[in-house]
């Protein structure tokens, strides 16, 4: 590990810590005025119905090396194949309106990365490397009977998704992310920007242990449901129902969930990439939600420097849950670029 990356590690530690002092005062503050509630949370052991809608698709696993990666497919397997990857703190439902809108013309699938909902969620910080779910998409793609697939992404999915489309340009046709980057673009940026630096004060504040997992799971998941609701950060349009809610709240809650999600902010910087990624050749699609509380405007376009054929395409009302916040503009945008 380079020098650079050690002292970064232990600031963004320190960060954490200094952050952490918030945080506690909040969780007081919030104990003292609501014992009871700040201890309670709901039974979650049945899936709720939304998950099982037929409309959506048949739940399926696929049997990797090391992870058993759930998934929800639908259309024909005959046509090519288009795959979603999610981002912090979703699952495979976060792409419910395009599952619907592209079964009619591609082979569908939606899975859980390792961590979440109902795939495996393998202990320690190692296991959460960028290189792991690099690996597991590699391992994917054949497990269901494809050469290579259209691959569509958001947030640490689009992380992941370009560093996988970059290394295996063989198993992507085209790319298309939705409010992020590369890791490599994210972090030039965040070194020339103070105001992302103070946007991301959460990814400094995820590397303590024990305590980001009580912050988002007291009051029964309160804070969770904020980052889809709140006025700062949730989404604009107001699509997400009790029901959707619930249905983030059961995936969260599931067995190690809590750590395995956070463990990506902790492997990021823990387990840096040392490998140059090459440049992009397939087309490469951004859509992006302008009203982002977490990730600045200007990292949409950071992505020229790394792809031949790049693309953005602003939303100006939607949220960083751009393709849950407004799904026909997504889909179309989606659909002018496929075709």
């Amino acid at each position: 590990m380079a020098l650079k990356d050690i002292l970064f590690r232990w600031i963004a530690f320190g960060l954490g810590c200094l952050y952490s002092t918030w945080v506690l005062f909040v969780l007081t503050v919030w104990l003292v005025k609501h014992p009871i509630a700040f201890f309670s949370r709901k039974k979650r052991d049945v899936m709720p119905s939304v998950l099982s809608d037929p409309g959506l698709g048949t739940h399926g696993y696929v049997h990797l090396e090391d992870v058993r990666i759930h998934y929800v497919a639908h259309g024909d397997e005959t046509k090519p194949l288009m795959l979603f990857v999610h981002g912090f703190p979703e699952f495979w439902y976060s792409w419910r309106y395009q599952l619907r809108e592209f079964k009619k013309d591609y082979r569908v699938v939606a899975i859980d990365m390792r961590g979440y909902g109902e795939s495996d969620k393998p202990s320690g910080v190692d296991s959460y490397q960028l290189s792991k779910m690099v690996a597991d998409l590699k391992q994917i793609i054949p497990a269901l009977g494809y050469r290579s697939c259209v691959l569509v992404s958001h947030d640490w999915g689009g992380a992941i998704a370009w560093s996988f489309t970059a290394l295996h340009p063989e198993l992507v046709d085209k790319l298309i992310v939705m409010n992020c980057t590369s890791l490599d673009a994210f972090r030039s940026y965040i070194e020339k920007h103070l105001s992302q630096f103070k946007k991301s004060w959460y990814v400094f504040f995820f590397q303590l242990p024990f305590l980001p997992e009580l912050a988002l799971q007291v009051r029964d998941m309160k804070q969770l449901e904020r980052l889809f609701t709140g006025r700062r950060c949730g989404l604009t349009s107001g699509k997400l129902s009790a029901d959707d809610l619930e249905a983030y709240k059961y995936s969260f809650s599931r067995p190690g969930a809590a750590t395995a999600t956070l463990n990506y902010y902790r492997g990021m910087l823990r387990f840096p990439s040392t490998k140059k990624m090459p440049r992009i050749s397939c087309p490469v699609l951004t859509i992006w939600g302008c009203k982002d509380a977490a990730i600045d405007i200007g990292v949409a376009a950071t992505g020229d420097a790394f792809a031949d054929n790049y693309t953005v395409k602003y939303i100006e009302e939607a949220s960083h849950w751009v393709m849950i916040d407004t799904p026909s503009k997504v889909n179309e945008l989606m659909k002018e670029f496929l075709e």
